[in-house]
Order: C-alpha cells, then structure tokens, then sequence
C-alpha cells in the first residue's frame, strides 16, 4: 500500500493561501480518481481540487473558513497496490493503522442471515393520561428540538401548536399521539386550541466563509477607507422608456432585448469623456489616481453565492447592443457560478441596480479602489409638474456615491445632471461628438 498527499495547489497569480470553502469528504471514505475532494476559494474564483488516485481518505487538515497556504497537505488518500516513485513522502506520513483492505473486485453476496424468534415482549401498561406527571406550557430546554413522528408534527400544525410546549412520554422525550391529545385538553377540552405566543430564544450561529467572507472584508475596506459622498437626482424616463419599447419592438433577429442597464452604461462613457477623473482607481497608499480611458464598467450581481460584479469591459468601444449582450451573457455566467476570473475583476466604475426592488433612494457602497459608483433606484410613474400642471410621468432616481477625497461635490453633481440631460433626451446619446 501507498499513502498520496493531497496538496493545496498553487492557484496561479502568485496566490500564497486560499480559503477552504467546501469539504466533499471525511475521513474514512473511499474515492474514485477524478472525484472532487473540496473546494477552496481565492479572490472571487472558486477552485475545486480532484482525487488523482483511488483510494481511502486517511487524513483530512482544515475546517470550512480557514486560510491554508498553497503546498499544505490537506488530505491523505491510502491506495492499494505497490508505492510508485514520487508518490510516496515517507518524511511526513502518519503511522499506519490496519485497515481492510480496499477490495478491487465486486464485493461478494453476504449469507443470508436467518432471523430468531424473539421472546414475546412485555410491553408495560401505560398510565392513565391524568397520572402521568407533567409540567403542560413549559418549553424545553433553551435550542433543544422536539422529537415527533410525521403524524403529529402534522397535527401539531394544522391545530396551531407550538411542539417546543408539548411534553413527550416516549423514548428520550419522544411526543407521541396521546400526548399531543393531552396537551390539547388541557388547553381547553380538546377542540380549538387557544395557543398564546411563546418566546422563541434559538440562536443559530451561521459562519462567515468564501464569498459572504470576501463581501464582508471588501465593504468594511470601503467603508472604513473611503470618505462617501451620495448625490440623488430624479430622472425622467419617460422619452427613454418610449424609445426602448419601440426598439425592442422593431429589433432585427438576434439582437438582445434592451433594459434601461445599455442606455446607462452609454450614457456614462460619453460623460466620462468630459469628466475623465470619475473613472479612475485610487491608490491611497502610493498616493497615486490612475485615470483610466478604457471604460470599464462593473454591473453589482446578486447570485445564490451572494454579491459579485461582473466587468463590461471596454464600454467605449461597443454599442447599445453589444453592451445589452454582454451584461446577458456575465449576469448569466455569474448567477450559475461559471464566470472567469478575469471577468469579475478590472473595473473602474460600477453601477449597482437592484431593479423593480430598487427603493426611492439608495446610498451603495464604492467598489474599492473606484472613486464613483452609479446606483439605480426603481423606475415609477408618479406626477411631475411641467410648469402649468401635473401630468404622470415615468420617473427614476439615481442615487450616485463618490470618494470625497478626489471627487469634489460640485464634480460629483455635474457628472450626475449629465447623466440626466443625456437620458432625459435618449437621442443625444446616440450622437457622435
């Protein structure tokens, strides 16, 4: 027999560590080659590791969330057969313990096993349901579950009771039919049962690990290092919306269909054209603003995983169309978890969105080290004075954050009324200058 180390690999980039993100199995379990062992995450990329052999898992280092530096060995697979040069690292192998041996051929039919009678059990009588000493409407133990067949769990509900207040007679507490029956009575005579509300004092600690993790460190990141600065302006979007349903109304086979997301992202390349210090990275530490002029525009993504912002890269260079289909294809390839790493990284400014859910007004957090973040509320009809009177107009706020310590409010107001004119009059971002 042959012990295979499993080590964390290098995932490239000159990454040093990872974070384990996903164990597929424990110690004691036999693999096949190829069968994925766990998972690790670093950046935004998830990277799964594969067995190389076939074996059984001897060993297995580190628990969900920890930080493992590349060339740890994470697992030991014990294999059958003569050890092969360079698979072996007899310096650190543990001592073996005699297993069985990991058979290769089908494993045989066992003897059929012949059952005995069993001696007649007695079963003792149960006390009277009034003998039976309880303590009815006290909750268990603080986290403890009741224990109920499906049966009763049923009544339970369709009766409104809470199972946590039921005492149970049966094995290790076990609540049983009579026992709900009593506890039914003795809220009052077995019919509609009066349940008052009960305090509910579980606590589930949830870990905070891969993606939620990476959330979490890059929004204290911004929040702690970037002095924000929000401007709210409302947009008519009345011409706008007129204009995109009539183009997705006469669109040529194979166009994408339109959102507002294309009209913004075309809006913000001819603004930052005039205003090129919005899309720009400021690197804090070296004291240096990098001001970019490919624009490349990060679209804020709620996946299963959580948050992720996949990149519209070279905005400038596409048209409307072109960049409705490239936000398709990234928030699909985002939300199934098929995105590449170069395409969740790289932007220079970012819209956040979150559509029919998107509020009256919004204060999103810069994607660090940008300067600007474009937030896009919810688009509604509401009554807007035209000068004589109110007429119903199809309204939406954008609700836009800067880093106050590059971006000057007069400049972070200026590029936001751009953005304004531009979409309030959809036919000038069509117009080449």
């Amino acid at each position: 027999m042959a012990e295979k180390l499993i080590k964390l690999p290098d995932v490239g980039e000159g990454v040093a560590e990872a974070e384990l993100v996903e164990w597929h199995v424990n110690v004691g379990d036999l693999v096949r080659e190829d069968m994925v062992l766990a998972a690790v995450m670093t950046g935004k990329a998830t990277v799964e590791i594969p067995s190389p052999v076939e074996g059984e898992v001897t060993f297995r280092h580190g628990e969900i969330g920890d930080i493992i530096a590349t060339g740890t060995v994470i697992l030991k697979i014990r294999t059958v057969g003569e050890a092969v040069d360079g698979e072996e690292e007899p310096e650190i192998e543990l001592p073996l313990v005699q297993p069985e041996a990991l058979s290769v051929e089908p494993q045989k039919k066992s003897e059929p096993v012949v059952e005995r009678p069993k001696p007649a059990e007695v079963i003792p009588q149960k006390p009277a349901a009034s003998s039976v000493p309880r303590d009815v409407g006290v909750p268990r133990a603080e986290g403890e579950k009741p224990l109920a067949p499906p049966a009763v769990r049923l009544r339970a509900k369709e009766a409104g009771i809470d199972l946590r207040q039921v005492p149970g007679t049966g094995p290790a507490g076990r609540i049983t039919h009579e026992d709900l029956d009593t506890f039914l009575n003795s809220q009052g005579g077995g019919g509609a049962v009066a349940v008052g509300l009960q305090p509910n004092r579980a606590v589930q600690e949830v870990k905070v690990v891969g993606l939620r993790r990476r959330i979490a460190e890059k929004m204290a990141l911004s929040k702690s290092r970037i002095p924000h600065i929000t401007y709210v302006e409302e947009v008519d979007m009345t011409a706008l919306e007129e204009l995109r349903t009539r183009m997705n109304g006469t669109q040529k086979p194979g166009r994408p269909k339109l959102t507002i997301l294309p009209f913004l992202m075309r809006a913000m390349v001819k603004a930052i054209s005039e205003q090129p210090g919005i899309n720009a990275l400021y690197d804090d530490e070296a004291g240096i603003i990098r001001q970019y002029g490919g624009v490349h525009i990060g679209i804020a993504a709620q996946t299963p995983s959580g948050l992720v912002v996949p990149v519209v890269r070279h905005a400038e260079a596409r048209d409307i169309f072109d960049c409705a289909r490239e936000v398709a294809r990234l928030s699909e390839a985002a939300k199934n978890g098929t995105a590449l790493r170069e395409e969740l990284s790289g932007s220079t400014i970012t819209i956040s969105s979150l559509g029919a859910m998107g509020g009256i007004v919004s204060t999103p957090v810069i994607n660090h080290p940008e300067v600007a973040i474009i937030g896009v509320n919810k688009l509604a009809v509401r009554p807007h004075w035209d000068g004589a009177q109110f007429v119903p107009r199809k309204m939406m706020n954008l609700s836009s954050s800067f880093d106050h310590r590059v971006i000057d409010g007069w400049d972070a107001a200026t590029f936001v009324q751009r953005l304004k004119a531009l979409m309030e009059t959809p036919a000038l971002i069509f117009v080449e200058e």
